[in-house]
C-alpha cells in the first residue's frame, strides 16, 4: 500500500473485528514499525503489553463500559442520543489488545531534547502508536484506540510499574472490512474540518 493510501485508509476500528489470530510474523512487523518511530534523545520510551487473555479483556471492557456511562450521563439529551449509537471499543472482538506504556525514565537522567519540553517523551510514544497504526493498515489489520478508561485501573490490570503511564489500549486484529468513513462522522458526532482551517501563514490568525 502506498504511504498516502495507508494514511487515508486508516480508521478507528470497532465493529469489524473477526477475532482471527494475527500471524506472528505480521505482528512482529507491525511492532517493529512502532519501535522504529522517532523518539526524543533516542530514548525509545515505549513498551507494548500484548493482551490475549479473555479474562483480562473482559475486565477491561467492563471498566470501559462503566466509564462510557459516566460520559453519557454528562451529555445533554441530544448528544447523549447520538453517543448511544456509537460503539467505542472492540476489546473482546479483536485478536488482541496492545497496551502502550510511556516510561519517562527510559534514556537516563539527561534526555537530550527533553529539558525544555517535559512531554517530548509522551509525544514520542504517540509517534510509535501512529507507526503501528499505519503498518497495521498496510497489513490489512484493524486498530481501535480505546480511551474511555482510568489510567490507574489499566496500569494495575496489566501490571505496569507505578512510574509507567498507560497511554493507550489498542484493539488490534483481523477485520472483515475497513470503514470508509470514521464512525464519529458517520453517526454525526463531528465532521472533519478542511485543511485550510488549520493552516496559518507566519502568525496565528483568528
Amino acid at each position: 500500500m502506498d504511504l498516502y493510501d495507508a494514511i487515508n485508509a486508516r480508521r478507528d476500528t470497532r465493529a469489524e473485528f473477526t477475532g482471527e489470530p494475527v500471524p506472528e510474523d505480521v505482528l512482529t512487523r507491525v511492532l517493529s514499525a512502532a519501535h522504529a518511530a522517532p523518539s526524543v534523545g533516542l530514548s525509545q520510551p515505549w513498551d507494548f503489553v500484548l493482551v490475549r487473555s479473555p479474562e483480562t479483556r473482559r475486565a477491561f471492557r467492563e471498566h470501559v463500559l462503566a466509564e462510557r456511562q459516566v460520559f453519557a450521563d454528562s451529555l445533554p439529551p441530544d448528544r447523549a442520543a447520538t453517543f448511544a449509537r456509537i460503539k467505542v471499543e472492540g476489546i473482546c472482538e479483536s485478536s488482541l489488545g496492545v497496551v502502550v506504556g510511556y516510561d519517562p525514565t527510559r534514556g537516563g537522567s539527561h534526555v537530550l531534547g527533553r529539558h525544555a519540553i517535559a512531554d517530548a517523551g509522551l509525544y514520542s510514544v504517540v509517534c510509535a502508536i501512529q507507526n503501528l497504526w499505519l503498518a497495521a493498515t498496510n497489513e490489512g489489520l484493524g486498530v481501535g484506540w480505546v480511551s474511555l478508561y482510568r489510567e490507574e485501573f489499566l496500569r494495575e490490570l496489566v501490571g505496569m510499574p507505578e512510574h509507567v503511564r498507560p497511554v493507550a489500549w489498542l484493539c488490534v486484529g483481523t477485520v472483515s472490512e475497513r470503514p470508509t468513513v470514521p464512525d464519529l462522522e458517520r453517526h454525526g458526532w463531528r465532521h472533519r474540518a478542511p485543511l485550510a482551517t488549520a493552516v496559518h501563514a507566519e502568525r496565528w490568525r483568528a
